[in-house]
């Protein structure tokens, strides 16, 4: 059986959540619950590190700004962990060069990680809090359902992240008025701690 399903759909968690995909697929792997599980992704300080990671991104992503924040800090790094990830399993499997693969998860993960931040930007501009918490719920669920079920259904799973990564596009797309707004607010309030530091002055 081709392993692309798998990959396609890790590319696209990777883009929501780089370090919950490698450590449900570590334990997946370490648990015997599945057999296309590389061993590198089993290995414990592998387990630990995206574990740690997994909690500080929880945290951070639910905290309006600092979600912004930590997405754009991970542009780089959620599509090259898809790639990472999709390279490792074709290698495990052997239906797929390590390649296609690496660029199939790579830009999967590119594709949906834009989807996420610039959904984040667009509620952002909510006044409350709550919004983000509730987005990043969802998110979190979101990963680990479709990675679970890719274990044991990989096409059934595949075309559930295509329909969600097509959608996320669409939503982005009607979203784009309101990410403007947050991007002009960003850059107003720098401007701001930048007058205050010149004069001395606390931001307003």
């Amino acid at each position: 059986m081709s392993v692309l399903p798998l990959v396609f759909t890790s590319g696209w968690a990777s883009g929501v959540n780089a370090y919950a995909v490698v450590l449900l697929l570590g334990v997946f792997g370490a648990t015997g619950l599945s057999d296309d599980v590389p061993e590198s992704l089993q290995r414990p300080e592998i387990l630990i590190a995206a574990g740690v990671l997994f909690l500080c991104e929880a945290v951070a992503d639910k905290i309006p700004y600092v979600d912004s924040a930590w997405d754009a800090a991970h542009t780089v790094i959620r599509p090259v962990a898809g790639a990472w990830v999709g390279a490792l399993l074709a290698g495990q499997s052997g239906s797929l060069s390590d390649v296609t693969a690496g660029l199939v998860g790579g830009s999967t993960a590119l594709a949906s990680h834009a989807v996420k931040a610039g959904t984040r930007m667009a509620v952002n501009t909510s006044p409350e809090p709550f919004s983000n918490v509730i987005v990043s719920l969802a998110e979190d669920l979101g990963v680990a359902g479709i990675v679970t079920f890719a274990m044991f259904h990989p096409e059934a799973a595949a075309i559930i992240a295509g329909v969600l990564l097509v959608a996320g596009l669409g939503v982005l797309f009607l979203l784009v008025s309101r990410i403007r707004r947050f991007l002009r607010r960003r850059a107003q309030r720098r401007e701001e701690r930048r007058l205050a530091s010149r004069t001395g002055r606390p931001p307003p």
